[in-house]
């Protein structure tokens, strides 16, 4: 019987969820049976569309600079750890208070945090602060890769086997992979990319629903689904297929013969097979593209912006959604520097500048297409970075604070547990760097949730899940 790709793609995704469900405790038959259902259910939506953004911010990204207790007692604390100077002022890797009055967060409800912390935004991110006010924004505190809840004393446990943690911490490209697939470097699956395996029955053209703006990721790869990767100027172009090689078209037309036809080699039918899906999708995209014309302006005043850039073929490729035939697709862009062990201060402070632009400008342009509550940025980082100051800057740490942002966010107020400021106090591992008290398993699975993933499919978003007491932060409507 002749079975077709989708249905090839549905009959493989079942069997790999009976077996995570297996792992999981829970696969008896009303297990299965809900998976069925979970799977007919999750994005079967009509005309529904809705995307998912990663922002990656490559290199361990300071969250003391970018969110900083501003009350009095807990700036104090900062400061002390930090090198600040005297009266409040900066030094070290400390920012002056008065530098934080414009960026200052007043939460939603009167909501208090630990030891009544109050926290400002780097003072770059006037932008986000404006957001954060109008309930787009929300700030999840001490998010991390977790297997299961984690104290102090079971950290400091020689017994891994009772008390698991992930593998190679602190160590710049194991995390990145872990944050992005839970495992170390050599993983080959990402939670989006299996959030692009659920979804792939849900898109005319399959081939658009894991899109990348940032190069290959594993975030982005699935079992079946793969990623595409365009650049900040639409669909990448083969070189010599376009106009002419060497001067002649007939050599570029060679080209393409060479690079598409049929062979009876199974490398080279698959190099061409691979060939001619990269140069069919180009078209695809590119004469979509040529049909889209954004109001909204990603041009900083002075200078580039990298991840404005990013986030601006991102616009555009929702905006042709419909072209595409897309209904749900997960996108990653990432911006670079954050490895700073020294010259924070000034380092950061151009890359929060960044960051604040582009987050600004993508919303609008969400806005200006109507799709503000279709579409949920959010950001990752290899780690966070530790409170105690090395002289310059900081070094490698675990958990941090992450942004959600979106029409569809339950923003202007915090999610997750503030940590004290504090280089001895339980919820750090030393130099203060956070034991997260929120996974990453959880904030996929809010994340996932919202996109429609049904609960029974959640274990293959965030194998960890079971482990934790809720599966569902609550930052998203």
């Amino acid at each position: 019987m002749h079975i077709s790709k989708m249905e090839d793609i549905s009959r493989r995704a079942f069997l790999r969820r009976s077996k995570q469900l297996a792992v999981a405790g829970t696969a008896g038959s009303w297990a299965m049976g809900l998976a069925g259902m979970g799977e007919a259910a999750a994005f079967s939506a009509g005309n529904d569309y809705r995307a998912l953004v990663c922002v990656f911010l490559n290199g361990g990204n300071d969250h003391n600079s970018t969110l900083i207790p501003y009350d009095s007692a807990n700036y104090d604390l900062y400061s002390a750890i930090r090198g600040g100077g005297p009266g409040q002022t900066a030094g070290g890797i400390t920012l002056a208070r008065s530098s934080l009055a414009a960026t200052a967060l007043t939460p939603a409800n009167g909501q208090v945090l630990t030891n009544n912390v109050q926290y400002a935004l780097a003072p770059q991110m006037t932008r986000m602060k404006a957001l954060f006010d109008a309930g787009k924004l929300a700030p999840l505190l001490n998010v991390g890769p977790l297997i299961a809840p984690l104290t102090l004393a079971q950290y400091q446990s020689s017994n891994l086997v009772a008390n698991p943690r992930p593998a190679k911490l602190f160590s710049h490209n194991d995390q990145q992979s872990t944050w992005q697939s839970y495992k170390p470097e050599g993983a080959t699956e990402g939670w989006g990319g299996r959030m692009g395996d659920l979804a792939l029955s849900s898109n005319t053209n399959a081939l658009f629903t894991c899109i990348s703006a940032t190069g290959n990721a594993v975030f982005l790869a699935g079992n079946d689904a793969i990623t595409y990767q365009i650049s900040p100027g639409g669909a990448p172009s083969i070189n010599g297929l376009n106009g002419s090689l060497f001067g002649s078209a007939a050599g570029s037309n060679a080209l393409r013969t060479l690079m598409t036809q049929s062979s009876n080699n199974i490398f080279e039918a698959e190099y061409n097979r691979v060939a001619r899906r990269s140069i069919d999708a180009g078209v695809v995209i590119n004469a979509a593209l040529q049909q889209i014309s954004l109001a909204t302006s990603f041009r900083p005043v002075s200078g580039t912006n990298s991840l404005a850039d990013q986030l601006q073929i991102v616009a555009r490729m929702i905006a042709a959604r419909q072209a595409l035939g897309v209904k749900r697709q997960v996108f990653m862009v990432s911006l670079g520097g954050f490895d700073n062990h020294d010259n924070l201060i000034e380092a950061h402070a151009t890359l929060m500048n960044r960051v604040d632009f582009a987050f600004d400008a993508f919303y609008r342009a969400t806005v200006e297409l109507g799709v503000a509550d279709k579409v949920t940025t959010f950001t990752a980082s290899d780690f966070g970075r530790t409170l105690q100051f090395n002289g310059d800057g900081s070094d490698h740490g675990w958990g941090a604070h992450h942004f959600i942002m979106g029409g569809a966010v339950n923003g202007g107020r915090y999610y997750g547990v503030a940590p004290q400021i504090s280089v001895r106090s339980p919820d750090q591992v030393g130099l203060g760097r956070l034991l997260p008290s929120v996974s990453v398993d959880q904030y996929a699975a809010t994340l996932a949730t919202w996109f429609g993933v049904a609960p029974s499919e959640l274990p293959s978003i965030s194998p960890n899940i079971g482990r934790f007491n809720g599966a569902n932060l609550g930052f998203m409507q």
